[in-house]
């Protein structure tokens, strides 16, 4: 690796020129933001290591790089200024050393480097690359995953075939998110540590057709040191073929270092069991849990473990949302948390001595990645910090007060040219009674006096929150620069208000979930402000469910439609997807078991009522929602002689990820929905 070029200054000047000023938000200065990753807060709790990803639109291609700032904010120190990216970053436990993960020697490999930014090394040269590393709180050991082959390819089955190009299936899961099953697993590996120098490396699964962490979205966060370093927690779900694709029953497992022994310490809890970490006393074992075999989106509850006495409790008992990424006070009393309320993440605290939960912060915003801070008698919490009208940011939050400073400004200089639109929100009454939040995003320069067209944003999940989120693809800013009022309600599913408003999507897709999605458009439709002859509806996911569906029962509201990934025909989406458990909860079972849910809630049912323009965007690599649920519904459309486009990214999975794609997503976005929603006069 070349040598590191340094620079001590403000953040928006370590990344060059800043883009050409704009008047409003457009696709090129949104793929020109810098990306901040989650804090890794220094031993001492003065200083954290954060990331700053960048996006060449030209060359296609983003790289990370890694930055240094004081908890008492100040000038960022940059730490790397390399071709490739740095990611999994975290702080040996005597602060002398930061590592983290580079590909930089041809694979994924450890590095260090002195907080000054100087003297980098490589540290480990595992043949196949690493991932998930951490330090042992004793610096004695590193842990770090790893793919370990188990099974056998078609030419090992026949070496005499040595060209052929097959795979033969006996078992699910062949294929997960994105990706084809390779044949080989991802194991937990412990080593001994010494300044910057690994000894031989110990499966800790050894023989095991099991992963860790949890595919596809699982990390580091699934894997915990004990505080003595004698023990390491993981996650598995160590199960094979259909039990594992229909079942989401994982268990915290502990291995002991002196014994290579194993114990399964959640055993017979039957839903997700996810995210151990110790009390910094080593006497707690804290993590996540659903309750329920095969419902991926129950309540996250929060649970203890006494490790003296063997007994487990909840700490969230009564507490009806969801709890995540949960982490130690320095005195082991509290535990922090995030969770979803009233259409924003907030910070809260679990104190483990009196049973009580106390929400820290409040306001339009969702929190995000944090890490604890103690320095000078005070405990404040480093987060990832974002709205519908700014990217991450980095916030020093005072625990106590919940008083919030901001740190780092990454995107300062682009977004003082943007003018953005205002966030409001709006309370809709639904069809059965129930107050609906709903987030109201306006046009820049907004005039209440003109007309405007208007978009119902579908969410998809469908259990997920209509937050204050920043999207680099379903950007609600994008939308109200183009001229349009978005309105994005929290239909049923979501979570943020309550398990049981989350719960009542479950088996009635096509009930009062898209009622809701019917109400929020009716209800701003009535403002003077907008034109009702302009409405379009967009969605990915079951976002792109929604739009299907009410392509087929909305009486004529929209004008325009734009289905992103989803789920056309329900039978042949059961059939092709790969976690089973997901449509065997929501859809109340297979459609031979059960199939009420799908005549009643395919949408491909209701292709006779479609009249409406519609564009239709699915990526190859979806295996969640697979590319021919999109292909029948343009097939569809097309057919019957109605307008319809079909945009097609042969390298692209159930988002979209590189540069260019995303850009050519967003024209071909606004094109479609300026095509038949601008058309008539008097419009903005």
């Amino acid at each position: 690796m070349k040598r590191l070029i340094l620079s001590i200054a403000l953040l928006p000047l370590c990344f060059g020129a800043a883009v050409e000023a704009q008047e409003v938000m457009t696709p090129e200065t949104l793929w020109s933001l810098r990306r901040v990753s989650g804090p890794a807060v220094s031993p001492d709790g003065t200083q954290f290591v954060y990331g700053v990803r960048v996006y060449d639109i030209e060359e296609n291609r983003g790289n990370t790089d890694l930055f240094l700032l004081s908890v008492g904010g100040g000038d960022p120190v940059r730490l790397t200024d390399t071709p490739g990216s740095e990611f999994n970053y975290a702080w040996r436990p005597d602060g002398r050393r930061i590592g983290f993960l580079s590909a930089e020697s041809g694979s994924v490999q450890l590095w260090e480097i002195d907080p000054t930014g100087f003297n980098l090394r490589q540290v480990s040269d595992i043949e196949g690359g690493i991932g998930n590393f951490a330090y042992s709180p004793t610096g004695t050991h590193i842990s770090f995953t790893a793919n370990v082959k188990l099974d056998l390819t078609v030419q090992e089955v026949y070496p005499d075939l040595p060209k052929a190009d097959a795979r033969i299936m006996d078992e699910l899961m062949y294929r997960h998110w994105d990706a084809w099953h390779d044949y080989a697993y991802s194991h937990l590996f412990i080593a001994d540590y010494n300044n910057g120098q690994i000894g031989i490396p110990v499966d800790v699964m050894p023989g095991e057709r099991y992963d860790t962490p949890l595919n596809p979205f699982g990390g580091g966060e699934q894997i915990a040191w004990s505080s003595d370093g004698r023990s390491i927690a993981y996650t598995s779900k160590k199960l094979v073929g259909t039990a594992y694709a229909t079942s989401t029953n994982s268990d915290i497992y502990v291995y002991d270092l002196a014994s290579r022994s194993t114990v399964n310490v959640t055993e017979g809890m039957m839903g997700y069991d996810v995210e151990p970490t110790y009390s910094p006393d080593g006497r707690y074992l804290a993590w996540l849990s659903m309750e329920r075999d095969g419902y991926e989106a129950d309540r996250n509850r929060l649970f203890i473990r006494d490790l003296r006495s063997g007994v487990f409790s909840e700490l969230t008992v009564g507490f009806d949302q969801d709890a995540h990424g949960p982490a130690w006070s320095p005195n082991g009393r509290i535990i922090y948390f995030t969770s979803e309320t009233q259409g924003t993440i907030q910070l809260f605290a679990a104190d483990i001595m009196n049973a009580t939960i106390n929400q820290i912060t409040e306001g339009q915003h969702n929190y995000g990645a944090f890490g604890v801070s103690a320095s000078r008698g005070a405990t404040s919490l480093i987060a990832s910090r974002t709205s519908m009208a700014a990217p991450a940011d980095i916030f020093q939050v005072d625990a106590a007060s919940g008083f919030a400073t901001q740190l780092t400004f990454a995107n300062a200089d682009i977004l003082a040219d943007i003018e953005l639109g205002e966030v409001e929100p709006r309370w809709v009454t639904t069809t059965d009674g129930e107050e609906m939040l709903a987030w109201v995003i306006f046009p820049p320069g907004f005039d209440p006096n003109q007309q405007y067209p208007a978009l119902l944003y579908c969410q998809g999940g469908p259990q997920g929150t209509v937050s204050q989120f920043f999207s680099y693809r379903w950007n609600f800013q994008m939308m109200a620069a183009n001229g349009y009022v978005v309105i994005a309600p929290n239909r049923r599913g979501v979570p943020s208000f309550g398990q049981e408003w989350k719960e009542q999507i479950s088996g009635d897709w096509g009930g009062q979930a898209m009622q809701d999605l019917l109400s929020a458009i009716d209800d701003i439709a009535q403002e003077p402000y907008i034109d009702a002859d302009r409405l379009g509806a967009v969605g990915a996911s079951f976002g792109g469910y929604s739009v299907f569906w009410l392509a087929g029962n909305h009486e004529g509201r929209f004008k325009a439609f734009i289905a992103h990934d989803g789920a056309f025909n329900l039978e042949s989406m059961y059939g092709a997807t790969e976690e089973m458990f997901f449509p065997n909860f929501d859809l109340k079972g297979a459609y031979w078991d059960n199939p009420d849910s799908y005549e009643r809630f395919s949408p491909h049912n209701f292709v006779g009522n479609w009249d409406t323009p519609i564009l239709v965007i699915h990526g190859e690599k979806d295996f969640r929602l697979p590319v021919t649920e999109s292909m029948q519904a343009f097939t569809t459309a097309q057919l019957q002689g109605i307008p319809s486009r079909f945009l097609y990214f042969p390298d692209e999975n159930h988002w979209v990820l590189s540069a260019q794609n995303g850009i050519v997503w967003q024209r071909v976005f606004f094109d479609w929905l300026d095509r038949y929603l601008k058309e008539h006069a008097g419009g903005a």
